[in-house]
């Protein structure tokens, strides 16, 4: 990468504030893996197609194969390293992937795990076909959807109406 030209990112990335440079072509989704060392998003299509690297954007679902590092400057971030809990325990959604076996290689779980708390965010009480529209734009080769919306609505019922634990 000779001769491009750089930018100076500073952005918050689950809360910590972080300072890194990027080429100016370099994608998100790299910048969050190779400069910062964020390995929780990963990289499956490098067309937005297939969702494995999915986070949040100043709150709201993107695909970070889909935006370069240099237009996250001044933005708050927060991948799947930030869904885990205070002390570093599973969430209650993470606990659900778990419990329902929401996950067979693991590989596209960080985009399902991070479309899913966006959903349940906005509704608390998704029905069966609010999750499988709100998952549509991520792809699992291995399991098949039904222990995924699974775990979504497990973690759902477990919520209060509010959704609150």
């Amino acid at each position: 990468m000779s001769g491009e030209a750089v930018h100076t990112v500073e952005l918050t990335v689950n809360g910590e504030r972080q300072r890194a440079t990027a080429p100016d072509r370099q994608l998100l989704v790299h910048f969050l893996r190779d400069t910062l060392g964020l390995k929780g998003t990963h990289i499956g299509c490098d067309s937005g197609n297939c969702g494995a690297c999915t986070i949040r954007c100043d709150g709201k679902l993107v695909k970070s194969c889909m935006m370069l590092a240099a237009q996250a400057d001044g933005c708050d971030l927060r991948t799947v390293e930030g869904l885990t809990g205070l002390h570093g325990e599973l969430t209650p959604l993470q606990r659900a992937f778990k419990e329902n076996h929401a996950l067979q290689c693991g590989y596209c779980t960080p985009g399902f795990l991070m479309s899913a708390e966006y959903l349940l965010e906005r509704n608390p009480r998704p029905r069966e076909e609010e999750i499988r529209r709100a998952l549509k734009g991520n792809l699992c080769r291995c399991t098949g959807y039904v222990n995924i919306v699974a775990a979504i609505m497990a973690t759902a019922e477990a919520q209060g109406p509010q959704g609150q634990p």
